[in-house]
């Protein structure tokens, strides 16, 4: 099975459509597959759920798909660097499940290893848990959260194989390992890309069987969310 794709518009042709939950990886603009993100701006899908710590900024990231309104709901953690999300959402345009965001890598973990929900501490006694079960443990109450599965996963990794064995690089890991287990197809953005077994299995992060699309994108821009450099002496 050839898991290789020429490009990320042709990575997502036939399995991206309208009112989907799609789930992408990233932290801030650490690790985000720009790529894929831009191409599913492209498809023009719309009534997107998307699962994500943050919301990109402004004109970078999925605040591109809050430009042209393509996405219905963000479930997130953190939305401060992006105005126009602030905008929709404090006019009724966007609807908004916050979510703490240990809380959010859990309902992601959950997803892809089939735990339907878990419990925890967090969020007791806050409107994080309005509407759900609370259930005692030893004398404390704990919250029910429902776990997260994606109909499409955009992740981006250092390196994979050609069967999808991923390697992440430092800080860029961040929520990209639990977001490529949460998808029913998980499409993966990669800097390098080595022939199958290239790769020292202890040195796997995410193995291949969670990894059903791969592009190559050897020079993306990673872009910094906020450049401070100091005056010259």
């Amino acid at each position: 099975m050839n898991k290789v794709y020429p490009d990320a518009q042709s990575a997502l042709a036939g399995i991206v459509q309208d009112g989907q939950t799609v789930a992408v990886g990233g932290f801030g603009l650490c690790g985000i597959p720009e790529a894929l993100i831009g191409a599913l701006r492209d498809s023009g899908v719309k009534g997107l759920t998307a699962i994500s710590n943050n919301a990109g900024v402004d004109g970078f990231g999925l605040g591109q798909l809050l430009e042209t309104r393509q996405i219905r709901k963000m479930i997130a953690s953190y939305v401060g660097e992006n105005k126009e999300f602030a905008r929709q959402y404090l006019a009724g345009e966007l609807e908004l499940e916050f979510t703490p965001q240990g809380t959010l890598a859990e309902k992601l973990r959950a997803g892809g290893a089939g735990i339907p929900a878990f419990f925890t501490k967090t969020g007791v006694g806050t409107i994080v848990a309005d509407g759900k079960e609370i259930r005692e443990f030893d004398g404390e109450q704990y919250v029910m959260e429902k776990s997260l599965v994606a109909d499409v996963a955009l992740v981006k990794a250092w390196k994979a194989d050609k069967s999808g064995n991923l390697v992440f690089r430092k800080t860029a890991r961040n929520f990209n390992p639990n977001v490529a287990a949460s998808g029913k197809v998980t499409v993966v953005e990669v800097e390098e890309l080595v022939e199958t077994g290239d790769i020292d299995p202890d040195s796997v992060h995410t193995p291949g069987i969670f990894v059903h699309r791969i592009v190559h994108n050897p020079t993306p821009e990673k872009r910094i969310e906020q450049r401070t450099i100091r005056a010259a002496e």
